[in-house]
């Protein structure tokens, strides 16, 4: 089965604290259904003190993305801007006289291709 979320679409949040933000999709971690989303569930990490080989310091407060599960997130619809479902559909196209059947994502709401 195709993934219905993959590294590049452009989700939005549609439950918990994040709610109604978009962001693009950095990484998808199948083993835990979970995506890391760009602007989107930054939480404050502590690393340990360390030093570089040229010497300068390492470590201190970051802020990075956490992940997210792929059911808190829906793919935005090029056409509308708003959140959609995802369908799949197969196609056949012919290429070097072969002709071959691909399965190609769309936007319920519009039918626009992913």
């Amino acid at each position: 089965m195709g993934a219905k979320i993959k590294k590049g679409d452009l989700v939005q949040v549609i439950s918990g604290k994040e709610r109604g933000k978009q962001g693009k999709v950095l990484k998808v971690i199948t083993e835990s259904s979970r995506v890391l989303v760009e602007g989107v569930n930054r939480v404050t990490k502590h690393t340990k003190a360390g030093q570089t080989e040229s010497g300068s310091t390492t470590g201190g407060i970051e802020v990075v993305e956490a992940p997210l599960h792929v059911s808190n997130v829906a793919v935005v619809d090029p056409e509308t801007k708003k959140p959609t479902r995802v369908g799949f559909r197969e196609e056949t196209v012919e290429k070097n006289g072969v002709s071959k059947t691909v399965r190609v994502r769309f936007a319920k709401a519009s039918g626009k291709d992913l």
